[in-house]
C-alpha cells in the first residue's frame, strides 16, 4: 500500500485480537492475589451521614480496610480538580464567572449530594467477601430536601450553603448590546424554549481501575481505562499533593468512552490511596448498575431561543439564555460544554448579531461532562430546531427561509457573531446536494400515499473542532525495518493503530502491517493532551507527518553510507532511498539493517494555528402511527465535509455511531429522577432506551470534501458529527409530520407516549 495509503479502507489491526476475545480491558487485567474494592453508594438525593458504624463489616474474615469519608479526612487527601477557568470569547468578567466551586472529595464527608455519591469503600480479599461487608456497614442518614429537575436549580433547595441560589456559573458570550438593537428593530421575533434531556453515556466497557504503589520508588501506577491519560497523571498529582511524576497511568483497551472516561473519578484515587495503606494491589470494576449511579452524565439544558428577523425572512441576531444543569459537583470539565462549544450556534448562516447567557446551576444528581461534541450538539440542536419552528411562524418553506441566510462559499473567510472564522466549506451545495440524494423531491408523493403522519427534516451543522493544544509524536526505526509510533493520544474504540499506522505509510512509504502503534503509558510517552474534540488525526496526525519528515531526515546520512554517495545526492521519494540521476536505490530495510542494537527516531510537533471546520447536512424521513404515537425512522441521509479522508472505513463507522447517538436522544434516552425523592428512575437498561440494530434504517453516507487550508494534510476531522447533526434532523422531521395536525413543540425524548400525548392535546 506505502504511499498510497491515505484515503484507503483498511481493515482495523485491532479487529483480530478483539474478535477472538484477546482484548485488554481494565477487567481483563485482574489477577489472583489482588484485593478487591466495592463502593458504598448513598442511597439519597441528598442527606447528612450522621454515622458509619463499620465494625462488623471490618471484622469480617477476608476483609482489609473499610474506608470512610472521615479516613479521607483525615489522611490529608484533596480530590476532583473541580472545573477548569470559564472559557472567554467576549464580553467583560463582569458578565461571567464562578458563585462557588465546591472541593469533590472522592468520599463524601458529611453529606451526600446524589443518589450515587460515593460514601464508603469495602476492600477484600475477593469480590463476594468485600459484598458481605458493605451488607454489614450500618449507615446512617437524616435526609434533606433534593431538587433534581434543571428548571427548578435556581430557588430551589441548596444543593450547597454556599450557593443558596444553587448557581455555580454564569458565563456569556456575543454581542448583548447588538442584539438588543435588533431585536428592537425586527419586524418579527420568533421564540422557543427547548430542551436537551439528561443522559447517560453507556459506554460498553464499564469503568474500572487497577492501583498499585511502590514504596521502593515511592511510586504510584493506575491501570484504567480513559481518553487522556497524561491528563489522569496529573489530576492525581493535584489530588495527592505530590508531584504528577509519581504517578504512572497505563491505559490498555478502552471499550467506548466519548468523552465521559477523559476526568479524575472517586475509585482512580480510592484504589491507589488503598493500595498504598494496606501494600497490596487494589482493583475495582463497576456493574452497570452502579455506572448508572457514579458514571458522570452528560447534556441537561433547558434553553429559550429567540431570533429576530426582518420582513423578508433575513436573520438579524440570536439571543439565547440557557440553564445547564452541573449536577451536585462540579466535574474536571462539568463547565466546558454549556460554554465553550456554544459558538456553534453560528451554525451556517450570517447572524449579525448573537448573544448567549448561560448559568450552571447546581442538582443533586451524577455531575455532567463531555459528552460526544461537548455542547456543539446542544448548540446544533437549538439552532436548527428554532430555523425550522420560525419557518412554521413566519409561515415560510423551511428551505427557502434556510437558503436565504445560508453563508455562500464568495463570503468566505467570515467572522461569526461568536468569533469564528469560517474558512472553508460550500453550505449552500451540502444541503441541496443532501436533499437530492434523500429524494426530497420526490417526498410529497410519499406523504400522500402513507397511511400514517410522515414528515422529513434536516439538519445543517457547522463545528469547529482540532484547535486549542498541540501534540508531540515519536518514531522509532529498528533494525528489522519495523517502525514504532508513540503518541499521547489514546484510543477508545476509534481504531487509532489503523489511522495512525495508515499515515505513516502514506509519508515513509511502508506497509501498514510494518508500523506498531504505542499508547497508554505516561512513564513511556513522555507528553500528551490526549483524545477528544476530533482531534487525533488532525492534530497528532499532522505531528506523525512532521515525525516521518524528521525521520527521513535522519535517515539519509545511513541510507548514503549504504549507497556509497554522498548524503547530498540522495533523495527520499515513494519510500525509497535512491541516489539522484540513477536507477541505485534501496528501502528502509536496508537502511536499517545496519542499527544493530539502536534505533533510529524522529520526533514531529505541532499546534494548529487555528481550528478547522468540518461541516455537514443530515436528513431524516419518519413515519408516525397517530393512533399509538410510535414512529419509525425510514431514511436517514448524511452529506459531509471532513477535509481529505484518511481512512473511508474507518470514518463511516464514525459517522454511523455519532448518527446513532443523535438518534437515541431523540428516540428515547432520557435520565429521569423522581421529582420528589430525587430517586434515579432509569437505573438500567430495562428502564433507559438505548436505541437497537432494528430501529435503525441503513444510513446513507457522501463526502463532499473540501480541504482545510489551515491543514498541513488538508484534514478537518469527523468524530463528532454524527451525533451533532443526528437529534435535530430526526425531531425536525416528526415535527414536520406533526405540524399539520396543530402540534407546536416536541422535546426530546419524543417517546411514542410524548407523542401520541401531543396529538392528543391538539385534538382535544
Amino acid at each position: 500500500m506505502g504511499t498510497n495509503a491515505f484515503g484507503q479502507s483498511l481493515r482495523r489491526k485491532e479487529d483480530q485480537a478483539l474478535l477472538i476475545g484477546q482484548g485488554r480491558f481494565t477487567a481483563d487485567l485482574l489477577r489472583p492475589g489482588m484485593a478487591v474494592a466495592v463502593m458504598i453508594r448513598s442511597p439519597h438525593a441528598h442527606a447528612e451521614i450522621t454515622a458509619i458504624d463499620a465494625e462488623a463489616a471490618r471484622a469480617l474474615p477476608g476483609v482489609l480496610a473499610v474506608l470512610t469519608g472521615a479516613d479521607y479526612a483525615a489522611a490529608g487527601l484533596g480530590g476532583i480538580p473541580s472545573g477548569s477557568d470559564l472559557v472567554r470569547l467576549t464580553g467583560t468578567p463582569a458578565d461571567q464567572g464562578f458563585a462557588f466551586r465546591p472541593k469533590h472529595p472522592a468520599l463524601a464527608q458529611g453529606r451526600a449530594r446524589f443518589v450515587g455519591d460515593t460514601v464508603a469503600m469495602v476492600i477484600a480479599e475477593s469480590e463476594a467477601i468485600a459484598r458481605d461487608a458493605a451488607e454489614l456497614l450500618v449507615i446512617e442518614y437524616e435526609g434533606l430536601p433534593a431538587v433534581v429537575a434543571t428548571e427548578a436549580a435556581i430557588g430551589g433547595p441548596a444543593v450547597w450553603d454556599e450557593a443558596p441560589d444553587n448557581v455555580c456559573f454564569t458565563w456569556s458570550a456575543g454581542d448583548a448590546a447588538a442584539v438588543d438593537a435588533a431585536f428592537a428593530g425586527a419586524a418579527h421575533v420568533v421564540r422557543m424554549d427547548s430542551r436537551n434531556p439528561r443522559v447517560q453515556v453507556g459506554s460498553l466497557e464499564n469503568r474500572g481501575a487497577i492501583g498499585e504503589w511502590n514504596a521502593a520508588t515511592g511510586r504510584y501506577t493506575l491501570t484504567s481505562g480513559t481518553q487522556m491519560p497524561h491528563g489522569i497523571k496529573d489530576a492525581l498529582g493535584q489530588a495527592f499533593d505530590e508531584p504528577a511524576e509519581n504517578f504512572r497511568v497505563v491505559v490498555t483497551d478502552v471499550g467506548g468512552s466519548f468523552g465521559i472516561k477523559n476526568a479524575l473519578y472517586p475509585e482512580q484515587i480510592l484504589v491507589l490511596w488503598a493500595a498504598k495503606r494496606l501494600g497490596r494491589v487494589v482493583a475495582w470494576v463497576g456493574e452497570r448498575a452502579d455506572s448508572f449511579l457514579s458514571d458522570y452524565q452528560a447534556r441537561d439544558n433547558v434553553y429559550t431561543g429567540e431570533l429576530a428577523v426582518d420582513a423578508v425572512g433575513s436573520f438579524l441576531a440570536l439571543r439565547v439564555t440557557s440553564t445547564a444543569a452541573i449536577g451536585a459537583y462540579l466535574a474536571p470539565k462539568g463547565q466546558l460544554s454549556p460554554t465553550s462549544n456554544w459558538p456553534a450556534l453560528a451554525g451556517v448562516y450570517r447572524f449579525p448579531a448573537i448573544a448567549v447567557t448561560v448559568r450552571g446551576v447546581f442538582t443533586n444528581t451524577a455531575p455532567t461532562e463531555v459528552y460526544r461534541g461537548a455542547g456543539r450538539p446542544e448548540a446544533v440542536y437549538l439552532l436548527e430546531t428554532l430555523v425550522d419552528h420560525a419557518a412554521r411562524a413566519l409561515g415560510m418553506d423551511r428551505l427557502e427561509l434556510r437558503r436565504r441566510n445560508m453563508l455562500t462559499p464568495a463570503e468566505l473567510p467570515f467572522r461569526t457573531g461568536l468569533g469564528l472564522n469560517y474558512d472553508s466549506g460550500d453550505f449552500p451545495v451540502m444541503i441541496d446536494t443532501a436533499l437530492q440524494r434523500a429524494d426530497y423531491t420526490g417526498f410529497p408523493a410519499r406523504r400522500a400515499a402513507s397511511d400514517k403522519l410522515r414528515g422529513i427534516g434536516w439538519a445543517h451543522y457547522c463545528e469547529r473542532v482540532a484547535g486549542s493544544w498541540d501534540e508531540h509524536a515519536w518514531l522509532e526505526l529498528r533494525a528489522d525495518g519495523r517502525v514504532t509510533a508513540l503518541l499521547g493520544t489514546q484510543s477508545n474504540g476509534q481504531g487509532h493503530a489503523t489511522a495512525y499506522a495508515q499515515l505513516i505509510a502514506s509519508q515513509l512509504g511502508l506497509d501498514p502491517d510494518d508500523i506498531d502503534v504505542v499508547q497508554g503509558d505516561t512513564d513511556r510517552i513522555p507528553s500528551g493532551h490526549g483524545t477528544g474534540g476530533s482531534a487525533s488525526i488532525p492534530i497528532a496526525g499532522a505531528a506523525l507527518a512532521e515525525a516521518s519528515r524528521d525521520l527521513v531526515k535522519k535517515a539519509l546520512p545511513l541510507a548514503a553510507d549504504v549507497l556509497e554517495a554522498a548524503e547530498i545526492d540522495i533523495e527520499f521519494a515513494e519510500g525509497s532511498f535512491r541516489v539522484a540521476g540513477t536507477d541505485r536505490a534501496i528501502g528502509w530495510k536496508d537502511v536499517a539493517s545496519g542499527l544493530g542494537n539502536k534505533m533510529l527516531e524522529g520526533q514531529g510537533w505541532w499546534k494548529p494555528t487555528g481550528p478547522t471546520f468540518p461541516n455537514g447536512c443530515h436528513v431524516a424521513e419518519v413515519e408516525i402511527d397517530p393512533e399509538t404515537g410510535a414512529w419509525q425512522l425510514l431514511k436517514y441521509t448524511m452529506l459531509h465535509d471532513f477535509g481529505r479522508v484518511l481512512n473511508p472505513a474507518l470514518l463511516e463507522g464514525q459517522l454511523q455511531g455519532g448518527v446513532v447517538q443523535g438518534f437515541g436522544q431523540a428516540f428515547g434516552e432520557a435520565i429521569r429522577h423522581d421529582p420528589d425523592s430525587g430517586q434515579l428512575l432509569t437505573g438500567s437498561l430495562m428502564d433507559y432506551a438505548l436505541p437497537r440494530a432494528d430501529d435503525l434504517p441503513a444510513i446513507t453516507l457522501e463526502t463532499l470534501p473540501t480541504a482545510a487550508p489551515t491543514h498541513p494534510l488538508g484534514i478537518k476531522g469527523c468524530g463528532e458529527a454524527g451525533a451533532a447533526g443526528g437529534a435535530p434532523a430526526v425531531m425536525n422531521a416528526l415535527m414536520d409530520a406533526l405540524a399539520p395536525l396543530g402540534v407546536v413543540h416536541l422535546d426530546m425524548p419524543a417517546t411514542s407516549e410524548a407523542v401520541w400525548r401531543a396529538i392528543q392535546e391538539v385534538r382535544a
